[in-house]
């Protein structure tokens, strides 16, 4: 049986956000659509599914929300540990299909923060828990070496997060054949010096953290440039550093490797890249999610921690379904129509 559910657009502001109005930049708008499958027997009673579902903030303004599908219940959650929206759905009756569409009209604006005050104050206590280690952002070991070494005569926060940066972009490359945006496991990366954008993204979050500065890793989605756009490759991962007395600033080393790589340019042609992305990031990505590594989401899934939430993850039985962009037994299209 179809349902058609209209949803509301969730606005919070959860205080690790901490972001000041924007200013006038460059936009992006027009629909998105997530169209997602699941392929389970169909006598099967216990089928979940979780999607990233983005919510308005300074620089992105989410409205006209559709969920459309054949499921038997879906519900808006809050996820406790990082703050982010999740749109969560279950079947618990047999379809021949299982499918969930989600649309939405979005205007992106070009995040820049790059206005930054001549002194620093205290890090948050509510920003804290960015500086500490976990089981996918190592600080000690050869992270630790590493950022000891980089951050060397550093005194700010600005000047250490600036140094890593500069560290991670020629440092490291961008390898094609990775699957997706990676496994952002810090210490292979580390190892090869190559990855995707949530391997390299995850190496200057880890850096950071070990240099005393407070990081975390961005998850979003790519916009089309043309009128319309199949957006279903298009997932990315970037970084923010925390800036005391100013807020949150975007970093997007794996861009530039990735610019360098297309555009087959070394470190100095690359300069004005490596300029823009640090303090800025383009009109043509939305936030998804942010933060977190290795969580549990809301509804509490039953197959363990996931490694990251931007892509879709579905449930089957209880045991999660591949999720790292392998389009086998969850499968999803995304779409993008530009509105002038």
């Amino acid at each position: 049986m179809y349902r058609r559910v209209l949803s509301f657009v969730v606005a919070i502001m959860v205080v690790f956000a901490l972001v000041v109005p924007s200013q006038a930049g460059r936009v992006r708008k027009g629909e998105v659509t997530f169209r997602v499958t699941i392929d389970a027997p169909v006598e099967n009673k216990d089928t979940r599914l979780w999607l990233p579902y983005p919510v308005t903030d300074n620089y992105q303004t989410i409205e006209d929300v559709r969920i459309e599908g054949n499921f038997t219940y879906q519900g808006i959650y809050r996820e406790r540990e990082t703050g982010n929206i999740i749109l969560y759905a279950e079947w618990k009756e047999p379809e021949e299909e299982r499918y969930l569409t989600l649309r939405f009209r979005v205007t992106a604006e070009e995040r820049v923060r790059r206005d930054f005050p001549s002194r620093e104050g205290d890090i948050p206590f509510e920003v804290r828990p960015y500086m500490r280690a976990t089981r996918f952002t190592p600080t000690d070991g050869k992270v630790g070496e590493i950022a000891l070494e980089i951050t060397r005569g550093k005194e700010t926060i600005l000047e250490k997060a600036r140094a890593i940066y500069d560290w991670v972009v020629e440092n490291t490359f961008r390898d094609p054949t990775v699957q997706g945006c990676g496994l952002g496991d810090v210490e292979v990366t580390l190892a090869k010096r190559s990855g995707k954008c949530a391997d390299i993204s995850s190496v200057f979050v880890a850096l950071a953290r070990a240099g005393g500065v407070p990081a975390r890793e961005v998850f979003g989605l790519r916009l089309g440039k043309e009128k319309k756009s199949d957006l279903t490759g298009g997932h990315h991962c970037w970084a923010e550093f925390y800036l005391p007395g100013y807020g949150w600033v975007p970093v997007d080393p794996a861009d530039v490797r990735k610019v360098m790589l297309v555009k087959k340019l070394d470190l100095k042609d690359a300069e004005p890249y490596r300029e823009y992305y640090f303090g800025a990031v383009d009109e043509y990505r939305i936030v998804l999610a942010r933060g977190g590594r290795g969580y549990y989401l809301s509804p509490k899934q039953n197959d363990g921690p996931i490694n990251y939430f931007m892509y879709p993850y579905a449930e089957v039985d209880g045991r999660a379904l591949e999720w790292l962009a392998s389009q086998k037994r969850l499968k999803y299209r995304i779409t993008f129509q530009e509105i002038p």
